[in-house]
Parts: structure tokens; sequence; C-alpha cells
């Protein structure tokens, strides 16, 4: 995928922070302080958009407003990277009322998870701009006490560091979690969430792989089928980031995920791709866990290429930045993940 990569970021420069779906800053302002607190403190200044701290029932703010804001950031010349406060449900009501030309034209890095894939696929595809799964500002740089030094590291590797290797190792992280600690109460600001040891990579499939990288969120992904913002998945390392359900803090139900595989089951998704990878799990009970393996299995019966589970992306703590359209290797001989990063 020949997409185009802005140069690194350099101490100074300025940082975006939009909400293109859901607004939460009026009830737990403290999480977009801390946020900005933590972008700071490794030398970058931050613009807040001027609907970014709103909330209008189940969004931040208007379509207008919202579609307003991104293009806001994108012609603000100082401004070097665009940041989502935190993801929704509601990001692909901005589609066909951005200015692609915008974008375009000012192209620069743009970063966040969940619901923002839609958004990252539209600027992908429009744009041929390389867009990065990545940490935001509420859920990962509001963290208290603070950022996981984890997804901080790779954040900083990806975006700021000069590396000198340009293959970078996909590796787990020595602890994890899923806890939720109530925002609106400040329960978060007692203590930092527990965490448990990671067991590291579980390979559902054996295999060596190698592809571009593709994926992101369900039931984001799902949102864009038949539309002109779908990507071809043929010959990509497929990633899937399952988010949490009705229930804060758990995963949805097995029953949800099985319909939203079927989605790209008859998208051609699992039959076209070159491996899988499926970022760590919300909560989910042991039962439940078993079930969805044997969806996993079930899905790519038949297909000769590596599955692999409990990777740091999404929506389980801490996360790795994935750059879309990179080369990505996976390897169950070595058990490796590695990115050929430019």
């Amino acid at each position: 995928m020949r997409l185009y990569t802005p140069p690194k970021l350099k101490r100074g420069d300025k940082v975006g922070i939009i909400s293109p779906s859901l607004g939460l800053h009026p009830i737990a302002p403290h999480r977009i302080n801390r946020g900005i607190e933590s972008l700071n403190q490794i030398g970058l200044e931050i613009v807040v958009a001027k609907n970014a701290l709103k909330s209008n029932g189940y969004v931040s703010a208007t379509i207008e407003q919202r579609v307003a804001d991104i293009h806001e950031m994108f012609l603000n010349k100082e401004v070097k990277m665009i940041i989502s406060s935190i993801g929704g449900n509601h990001s692909n009501q901005l589609l066909k009322h951005l200015d692609y030309k915008i974008i375009k034209s000012n192209p620069k890095f743009f970063v966040g998870y969940s619901d923002i894939t839609v958004l990252h696929y539209a600027l992908i595809k429009k744009c041929k701009l390389r867009t990065y799964y990545g940490p935001q500002i509420m859920t990962q740089f509001g963290e208290f006490p603070k950022i996981n030094n984890y997804t901080l590291q790779s954040f900083v590797n990806i975006f700021i560091q000069d590396i000198e290797s340009k293959k970078i190792e996909i590796f787990p992280s020595k602890e994890w979690t899923n806890e939720v600690l109530d925002w609106t109460k400040k329960e978060d600001l007692k203590r930092r969430r527990k965490y448990r040891k990671n067991t590291g990579f579980k390979w559902i499939k054996k295999g060596k792989s190698q592809g571009f990288l593709l994926g992101g969120a369900i039931p984001s992904i799902n949102h864009l089928a038949g539309t002109e913002y779908w990507i071809d998945p043929t010959e990509k390392i497929f990633f899937i980031d399952i988010p949490e359900g009705s229930n804060i803090g758990f995963s949805m139900s097995i029953s949800d995920i099985d319909s939203y595989f079927a989605d790209l089951d008859n998208l051609g998704v699992f039959s076209s791709i070159k491996g899988l990878i499926i970022g760590r799990l919300m909560s989910m009970s042991e039962e439940d866990q078993h079930k969805f393996i044997t969806l996993l299995k079930y899905y790519t019966k038949g297909y000769n290429y590596p599955v692999v589970m409990n990777v740091n992306v999404g929506h389980a703590d801490p996360i790795f930045t994935l750059p879309y359209g990179e080369t990505i290797e996976l390897n169950s001989n070595k058990n490796t993940i590695t990115l050929n990063y430019h």
C-alpha cells in the first residue's frame, strides 16, 4: 500500500485534539487534562479543537461541528498530529461530509482506535494517508498515575524517536489490564488499575506470513461494508479489535461477535487475508473465551495462514501503536510479530 507518511515529530510540535464521536469531557474533564499533561511531558504542545470538549447526547457535537473540527486541525499549519479524545460509535456520520481535498493537501499524523477505525479507512482510501491505530487522550494518555510505559514507548518509537533498525518487534507487554474504574466518580484518581501478568501470544493457527497491515474494531469495520470507503483486505495481515459490549468493562457477547464475524466472512475477509491478529479481549468468562476460540477456528477453517490472539491492540491496556499499510510479519515458530517500519 503506497501511503504518505509524515516526518517525525520534534519537541515543541503541536498536537490537535478532536472528538469525532463521543464527547465525555463534561463528565470526566480530569482525563483530558491528564492527557494533555502527558503529551506536554514528552515535549508536545496541544491545540484543542473548538468543539472537542462538548457533549451532545451520545456524540460530542453536531455532525457539522465535528467535521469543522477535523478540517480546522488539518488546515492548521502548526498542527503536526491529530489525536482523538476517545472513540464511540458515530464517526461514520462524518464520512460523506469531509472535504478530502483539504486532508490530502495537508497531510499529518492521525491517531485513534475503536470507532476511529472508520476515519482511518476513509483517510487511507480517499487521501492515501498513512494513519495509526493507537492511543487516545482520555483512555491512555489520561491514565492515572501516568500513561503506561509500554503504550508510551511504542508511541515515541513510531512518531518521535529515530530508530536505526526499520524492524520493530511487537512484543507482549509484561502485564495488562482490562479493569474499568468509574471516571465520573473519579475512582480512577484513587489508585492505579489492577494489572495481571501477561502470558504472551496465543497462536490459534501456526505458520509464517507477511503482508500489509489492515483492520480495526468490530463493529466499526462492518459499518463500511459496501461503501466507497471499504478497503480490499486481499493479501493483507488483518487485525481485529473486539470492543466492549453493552456492559462497561466487559467484551461484547459471543452472539454479537459471531454475527460480526459472519459479516466479515460474507465480505470474503477470512478467505482473502494472509494472517489474522486478534487484540486482547476485554473481560470475558472462561466459557466464553473457549467459545470465542471455537468461532475463530470455524471462520478460518481451511485457510492456511497464522492466527494469533492476545496481542496488545485496542481496548485492553497497554497498547501498541499500529501504522496502517506497513508490512508486518507473523511467525509462530519464533513466537514473533515484526513490523517493517519506514
